[in-house]
């Protein structure tokens, strides 16, 4: 079989220097050292605007229809007038800003702004003000935050959320919309003078820039403390592993939501720190939302393409049925990137296949690790792999410790780019750290070669997912799923597994509507029928009959499913906005699913494998 032939780019050959400790610890580092970078990202927001004040910094469709664009000189001078408004406010650490609403070009300027006059900001998902009905993890980060400032786009939609979480004397500010306790425009940031910024002091490296809150899935978020030189160290960490970036000035059109840290420190990053722009793509991966991005990619061609697996799951059958759009897409696009979740390898194989058919050679596929509390990433696989899930190599300038757990290492890093901890709640944060100082991220990795270390590592699962039977075996769920997912292609969106403190692995099943009627030949089908439909229950029995066969114990395989007849809950948390499946939510909301799954007959119509061959099925 002929050697696949990629998009060339140019990246550094993979290297990992590694010192073996007598506790069994390993270290890792790279051998190329962290270059300089600078104290504050808008320093290079300035610099461009300097050196090409028409480029393009960030552009949105107004109202769905016509592109409206910022260029970095009318930026520049909207940053210096509004950070000059917010530094008469007297905001800052302890009257930071908080923005409720999506992505836009205002929440871009405003955010510029607020990083240039040292002034602390937080983006909240949207979904704590417009999904919730007790708004109480809203009112959780008010309270955590105590804002002086509020902004949303648009006040309407935000009224209610507003009136029940936000204290009367917290400034609202809004480009439209009214509100009972008043209302002041976006337009009255711009209308102040900049006369005084060159005098104005500037924040240091190690000043607050903005928070960051995690997911909120198991309990209240917590306000993750960036700083500016985490941010910009992480920037100059991502470049040195991918020079072909700053090859030439990156274009993206983007849909992930800026409260997260992919495309809140990633891709905001990226653009302000090489100079690139970004086109604001109010589209999602959905199917009745990834119209709006298709749309947009006919009329902007990406230079590079940050997404979730799920976005690309949407994109790749769209880019099929367009020839030339997908030749037009993949001879722009240099690199696929994605990290949030594992990609399986139907998808990947999608992928390939379709950039094959369209330039006649593959765009690599990349991934990297790393959290919220990483600005956000700390290794990275910056080379195109037939494997799927690779965390990869330490990136320059992290320091990774990996720590003995059963046949595997948990993962731990330290460097520049590592939060300084939990914003007022000093109780988690010391328990973030170990003896040592290094983060402790929860995660479990292992090497694809032990031997050969410069391969890199691939993501194992999350610790706290694991559990055991009540044989006392653990479970690794996160190899359980990739397993699963890979046998099962793209039919199956993901699947929650269950059975702690029980006999048998069990799991809930998310389907892909579309793959999912395609495989039923009935594209009206409703997901309640597919979920009943003999050629999906066949092809799932398939799946359970072929992974028990292969297991080596009733800690390896799923011994029964659960074919759900709906879609994850994005309001009951099951779902988040990049579009990956929250394990913990699922499986609080779904308790009475799990229970009847492991009734004696189980009282839900489950889909169950074959028992595994004698000589495997003992636990363990």
């Amino acid at each position: 079989m002929p050697k696949p032939q990629y998009v060339a780019l140019n990246v550094p050959a993979p290297a990992v220097d590694v010192e073996r400790r007598g506790d069994g610890v390993l270290m890792l580092r790279s051998p190329d050292p962290l270059r300089d970078y600078p104290d504050r990202l808008t320093d290079r927001l300035f610099e461009t605007a300097a050196a090409y004040p028409e480029r393009v910094l960030i552009a949105q469709r107004i109202d769905g229809g016509d592109w409206r664009r910022v260029t970095y000189g009318e930026a520049a001078r909207f940053v210096r007038t509004i950070a000059g408004a917010l530094r008469r406010r007297g905001l800052g650490p302890d009257r930071p800003i908080v923005i409720l609403s999506g992505s836009s070009i205002e929440h871009g300027l405003l955010t510029f702004a607020a990083l240039h006059a040292g002034v602390p900001y937080a983006s909240v998902t949207p979904a704590y003000s417009l999904l919730s009905t007790d708004y109480a993890k809203l009112r959780h980060v008010v309270n955590l935050l105590t804002p002086g400032l509020v902004f949303v786009q648009d006040a309407a939609p935000f009224a209610n959320s507003l009136a029940q979480a936000v204290p009367a004397d917290v400034e609202i500010v809004a480009v439209k919309g009214d509100f009972p306790h008043g209302v002041t425009g976006f337009d009255t940031l711009l209308s102040g003078s900049m006369d005084d910024d060159a005098q104005a002091p500037r924040p240091g490296p190690d000043d607050l820039a903005k928070f960051l809150f995690t997911s909120g899935s198991t309990g209240m978020p917590k306000a993750v403390a960036v700083t500016h030189r985490m941010w910009c160290a992480n920037q100059q960490m991502f470049i040195q592993a991918m020079p072909f970036l700053g090859e030439q000035p990156p274009v993206f059109v983007d849909w992930l939501p800026w409260h997260h840290t992919s495309g809140g420190n990633q891709t905001i990053g990226m653009t302000l720190y090489l100079g690139g722009t970004l086109y604001i793509d109010d589209g999602k991966p959905t199917r009745e939302g990834m119209a709006e991005t298709v749309r947009n990619l006919r009329d902007v061609t990406p230079t590079t393409c940050f997404s979730v697996p799920k976005g690309f799951a949407e994109l790749m059958p769209r880019l099929a049925a367009d020839p030339e759009l997908a030749r037009r897409f993949f001879s722009s696009v240099g690199v696929f990137f994605y990290s949030g979740a594992a990609l399986p390898p139907p998808l990947l194989e999608q992928m390939d296949t379709l950039s094959e058919r369209s330039i006649g050679k593959r765009v690599p596929v990349m991934s990297a690790y790393g959290a919220t509390e990483t600005s956000p990433f700390s290794l990275i696989a910056n080379w195109p792999s037939e494997r799927p899930g690779l965390a990869g190599l330490p990136m320059p300038g992290v320091d990774t410790k990996l720590v003995p757990f059963g046949d595997k290492y948990e993962v731990r890093v330290a460097g520049p780019h590592v939060t300084p901890g939990y914003w007022r709640q000093p109780d988690l944060t010391a328990k973030l750290f170990d003896e040592e100082g290094y983060l402790c991220l929860g995660d479990s990795v292992d090497f694809l070669d032990p031997e050969r270390p410069e391969r890199g590592l691939a993501f194992s699962g999350r610790i706290a997912e694991d559990f055991k039977l009540t044989s006392g075996t653990w479970v690794n769920v996160g190899q359980l799923r990739d397993r699963f997912l890979s046998a099962s292609g793209l039919v199956v969106r993901d699947i929650v597994v269950t059975g702690e403190n029980r006999d048998e692995i069990g799991a809930l099943v998310f389907l892909s509507p579309q793959e999912a009627a395609d495989m039923a030949g009935d594209a009206s089908l409703p997901l309640a029928s597919l979920a009943r439909h003999p050629a999906i229950r066949a092809h799932i029995q398939s799946v359970l009959d072929t992974l028990a066969e292969q297991s080596t114990g009733s800690s390896t395989y799923i011994a029964r499913v659960a074919i759900l007849p709906d879609e994850p809950s994005a309001a009951a948390g099951e779902v988040t906005d990049k579009g990956s499946i929250g394990q913990r939510a699922t499986l609080a909301n779904r308790r009475a699913l799990v229970d009847s799954l492991y009734d004696a007959p189980a009282s839900v119509d489950a889909v169950e494998a074959a028992s595994p061959a004698p000589r495997r099925a003992r636990a363990g």
